[in-house]
């Protein structure tokens, strides 16, 4: 594979730091709805589903019943705190900037929540019209279904084959070898835990990596592994 296409980043947990800070608003709340759960469970078990299907699948697992505000408030409750506490991943700004190739962003977050993160984080500029959220795909269907990725392939004008994914999430990896993506795992956000990497290689990334830093050398390094 040559110089690929284009590189499409996973937003909560890639770009920013933000999966833990909503791990902890969320699992305080369902904890006050009876169901009792870290922050650090929630993430790891959940991280990249959105929260409605997060409370989906809680209901079907523990067979218990949510109030439908719960979703609502939650979601105020987030956006309230990520305004306030989201940090952007350690050299992303840097890393991005230095891509050779065509970026977007791909992510199960509102339109607009992509777009607060970035500013509060300065990553805003390097993404001007390059975001595609699930909820505005013509199927609205989120991660780990592989609609946002083939949306964003055919606005960007891109082979998915020809085209990496950085994603934190196994379900963000499922849906975008789903789309016939190649994917590098990323372990480097505030919820990562011991067994993310594996976890990750596991649903089909090819490598993880663990800084920004290094995010360059493995794209290059892939394409040349490919091409030969």
């Amino acid at each position: 594979m040559p110089a690929p296409d284009l590189v499409i980043f996973d937003c909560d947990g890639v770009l920013v730091d933000s999966e833990i800070v909503a791990a902890r608003v969320e699992a305080e709340l369902l904890r006050q709805a009876g169901y009792e759960i870290t922050p650090e469970e929630l993430a790891a078990r959940y991280s990249g589903l959105t929260f409605r299907d997060i409370l989906i699948s809680i209901e079907k697992e523990a067979q218990m019943l949510f109030q439908a505000t719960l979703l609502d408030h939650a979601e105020a409750k987030v956006d309230e705190r990520l305004r306030r506490e989201v940090k952007p991943i350690r050299g992303v700004a840097q890393a991005v900037a230095a891509l050779k190739t065509r970026k977007c962003i791909c992510s199960n977050s509102s339109d607009e929540r992509i777009k607060a993160m970035l500013q509060k984080t300065g990553l805003a500029p390097l993404f001007e019209g390059v975001i595609f959220s699930s909820l505005d795909t013509p199927s609205q269907k989120p991660k780990p279904a592989p609609d946002v990725f083939l949306h964003a392939a055919e606005k960007m004008e891109a082979e998915p084959g020809r085209t990496f994914v950085i994603e934190d999430s196994v379900h963000g990896v499922n849906g975008a070898t789903a789309a016939g993506m190649r994917v590098i795992g990323f372990t480097g956000a505030s919820h990562s835990h011991p067994n993310h990497a594996n976890m990750l290689m596991e649903a089909g990334a090819e490598t993880t990596i663990h800084r920004m830093a290094d995010l360059n050398t493995v794209i290059d390094a892939l394409s040349d592994w490919a091409a030969n």
